[in-house]
């Protein structure tokens, strides 16, 4: 595993459709035991990337190399909003760098699917633990999210 840090930097909005498909493919590879052959919702994380940039709340920070965006990490001081890693990418250690400066920024809170083991198991060797609250995913087949909180 590496263990050195790379560059992040705070995403503009030049990055949207990078980070949309930065998303999609961790997506795929990731979950798609949840989310199967349905099509992906291009448009709707595409507005979404669009308004999180807007959001003066909120931090979005990548790591990019020669074929794009590695990874990102989006917060907002009180919760992880979303942290992704492009596969080819998977156990370098970005994951968890990305998770270190959201929680280093304050957050507190994140929404994690039930079924995403991967990202669950990074939170918890965080010291994270579900909070007992749990909600439907927006998406189809609305999969279950559970909220996992901070030590």
């Amino acid at each position: 595993m590496t263990t050195h840090r790379r560059h992040w930097r705070r995403a503009t909005s030049d990055d949207v459709v990078a980070l949309r498909d930065l998303e999609r493919a961790a997506s795929r590879a990731g979950l798609r035991h949840v989310f199967g052959d349905l099509p992906y919702p291009d448009d709707d994380v595409l507005a979404r990337w669009v308004l999180l940039l807007a959001d003066p709340e909120v931090v979005v920070e990548v790591v990019e190399d020669v074929a794009g965006l590695v990874a990102l990490a989006a917060h907002d001081g009180t919760n992880l909003r979303h942290l992704a890693v492009r596969p080819d990418h998977w156990g370098s250690g970005l994951g968890r760098e990305g998770f270190d400066r959201a929680e280093g920024a304050g957050a507190r809170r994140l929404w994690v699917l039930a079924d995403n083991g991967r990202a669950r198991a990074l939170y918890e060797s965080c010291g994270w633990r579900p909070s007992g609250t749990s909600q439907e995913c927006p998406w189809p087949p609305f999969p279950t999210e559970l909220e996992y909180a901070a030590p």
